[in-house]
């Protein structure tokens, strides 16, 4: 056999994954737990769990908000993690936070319009507008941080980009932990001011990841 045809072999075989060290997923959810865990205290110490959650719960309304905040913490994840992976097609990434974001917008603006005209402008701005983008980049630091962390173990090129989705998913967790004291639960509040809550850890991220993520 030539030496050609035998690195062609290896190359194709089906055990050509490099396989990660032994405790790398423990240490990764050791690292991501700290920061959630590190998120939940400070939510905890400086805003409190709500203290009607209880009743919350019970509503649909509340459910969506949580659902929706999920697929966006998966969707980047997803995302996070295969800009970690060098030659990796990312062509369909930006679909996955797309759907989700464009679904909740479009709940948000079917409740607006079947609304009273005078209700709009509750369901829209609610009563923490001011403070809930701020709280959220507040709570996303210490996941942040995690993140940033857990990616520099791999091996991302396109840093930017990739400190952008570590950011993105990092203030999406950070939405999940506030949904703990959040009273809002319009669709039109949280696809817009939780959003805009997770862009500024993304804009964070981006801005960091060139030296952060960097070997």
């Amino acid at each position: 056999m030539k030496t050609d045809d035998l690195i062609a072999m290896l190359a194709s075989g089906p055990d050509v994954a490099a396989a990660p060290p032994p405790g790398a997923y423990w240490r990764a959810g050791a690292i991501l737990g700290a920061g959630l865990l590190a998120s939940v205290a400070l939510m905890a110490m400086l805003l409190g769990v709500r203290p009607n959650l209880e009743q919350l719960a019970l509503l649909p309304d509340f459910w969506i908000k949580v659902g929706f905040v999920i697929c966006l913490c998966l969707a980047a994840s997803h995302v996070g993690r295969r800009l970690c992976v060098p030659g990796a097609s990312t062509r369909a990434l930006p679909l996955l936070i797309a759907v989700p974001l464009l679904l909740m917008w479009a709940l948000g603006a079917l409740i607006l319009n079947e609304a009273p005209p005078e209700q709009r402008a509750e369901l829209f701005w609610g009563a923490t507008w001011r403070s809930c983008p701020l709280l959220i980049a507040m709570l996303s630091l210490p996941l942040l941080a995690a993140v940033l962390r857990l990616m520099r173990q791999l091996a991302p090129t396109r840093l930017r980009l990739a400190g952008a989705a570590g950011g993105f998913a990092a203030g999406a967790l950070a939405a999940l932990v506030y949904c703990l004291h959040c009273p809002e639960l319009a669709a039109s509040f949280v696809g817009f001011w939780y959003v805009l809550g997770m862009l500024v850890p993304t804009a964070l991220g981006a801005a960091l990841g060139p030296k952060m993520l960097a070997w």
